[in-house]
């Protein structure tokens, strides 16, 4: 008999892109978890130990990888209780303590949910707080973000300029919130978009993943996630960012547990139902595969409008090397020569471009005992040794152009395909 929690937690990690980020990670760790619970230390192990290969010093994968090493008689059980022992010494009785055990520990009674030792939301709230005051910090602004033309003259005239006339969006009885959900491949600068309209907006900036929000007690998810919203609520105007939207908003179709469909129906109440006010809460989310978007998340009055934001044109992309030179030892470099060579790469290619050229230089340095700079000769040589990573999402969404765009949501992706060669 398959678990709830188990299935759900394992549905969320196929949906996401990036299987070895900080949002696979966290939610491993839950698996880990879970599974210990269940009783399933060899598989709480696997889990543990793919997240210990990315992050060797991860407490709570030790943790997992101490007691499900101890339980199945793992020779390498000593080793992670030593290193256990060094990163956080507190942890090491804890780890020691039978799973099953520990876990029964943490179940509610039947029949009183509210008294759950596992109810720790203060201390969520506190995280919250944090997080708004920590982002707040460094605040960008669209002329930042170099080119992009295009996209900015959509966002202002759809996002902001209705919000930048209060009088006119009173006249016309609209609301100072909305939704806009930025699409395109992977690297491409999406949450560094997201933060610039949140400084162009002068508002808090909430960045969630889907760690934030999953949690392995059924019902604890939405409760979480009710909590951010209202932590949003309270600090308004806020941008409330939704980083891979597609993982916690996929279309509840394709989750074959209730609980991932009971996160994404939560996460269309909070954004638009009955009981909720949402006055100065901006909602953005990002995402490399729109089509996985549960459609109800699409309608007016949630993410209502899109934003494709793909490869950086050559003035973008000229700005992104300039940026990612910036105090580093270099010559006088025409890197709008270099930007005319780097057609269709991502920022992230371009950042992989310059740090490919700076670690040539630098071991010329190493070797010569003298700061050595990036020549243009470098830098071309970097940009011709590499290609696109692009290719691949640019393949399947013109599948999706093709033949899911009777709607015309993808009109702009089209658009762009239109200009590639295939």
């Amino acid at each position: 008999m398959t678990d709830p929690v188990i299935d759900a937690l394992q549905a969320a990690l196929r949906a996401l892109v990036d299987q070895s980020g900080e949002d696979a990670r966290a939610l491993r760790i839950h698996l880990g978890k879970e599974f210990l619970r269940k009783g399933q230390p060899q598989e709480a192990l696997v889990e543990a130990e793919i997240v210990l290969a990315a992050e060797p010093a991860n407490v709570e994968a030790l943790q997992i990888a101490a007691a499900g090493g101890a339980a199945t008689d793992d020779p390498r059980t000593q080793a992670w209780e030593s290193l256990l022992a060094a990163l956080a010494p507190d942890s090491v009785e804890e780890s020691a303590v039978d799973p099953q055990d520990a876990a029964l520990d943490r179940v509610p009674a039947e029949g009183s949910p509210d008294d759950a030792k596992y109810d720790e939301f203060d201390e969520f709230d506190e995280f919250l707080m944090d997080t708004i005051r920590d982002d707040r910090k460094n605040r960008i602004r669209l002329d930042d973000v170099g080119g992009m033309s295009a996209v900015k003259a959509q966002l202002e005239r759809s996002f902001f300029g209705p919000i930048r006339n209060p009088e006119f969006q009173a006249a016309y009885g609209l609301s100072a919130s909305g939704g806009l959900l930025l699409y395109g491949p992977p690297g491409c600068g999406k949450t560094f978009l997201a933060r610039a309209i949140a400084g162009e907006l002068d508002a808090n900036f909430m960045s969630l993943g889907l760690h934030d929000v999953l949690d392995m007690w059924i019902g604890n998810s939405e409760k979480q996630l009710h909590q951010l919203f209202e932590a949003a609520r309270e600090k308004s105007p806020t941008v409330l960012f939704f980083d891979e939207v597609d993982a916690i908003g996929q279309k509840r179709s394709s989750h074959n547990s209730s609980g991932m469909r009971n996160v994404v129906a939560q996460l269309l109440s909070e954004m638009d139902g009955v009981d909720t006010s949402n006055e100065g809460v901006y909602f953005i989310g990002a995402t490399n595969a729109p089509w996985d978007v549960d459609s109800a998340l699409r309608r007016p009055g949630r993410f209502d409008r899109a934003v494709a934001v793909l490869p950086p044109d050559p003035q973008a992309r000229a700005s992104i090397l300039e940026y990612h030179l910036r105090d580093r030892p270099a010559e006088e470099l025409n890197l709008a020569e270099v930007a005319s060579k780097t057609a269709g790469f991502s920022g992230a290619d371009l950042r992989l471009v310059c740090e490919t050229a700076v670690e040539v230089a630098m071991q010329k340095a190493m070797k010569t005992g003298t700061l050595e700079p990036v020549t243009q000769r470098l830098l071309l040589k970097s940009a011709k040794s590499l290609r696109p990573s692009v290719g691949p999402w640019l393949d399947t969404a013109r599948n999706y152009v093709t033949f899911a765009n009777a709607d015309g949501q993808y009109d702009e992706l089209a658009a762009y395909l239109a200009s590639k060669p295939k």
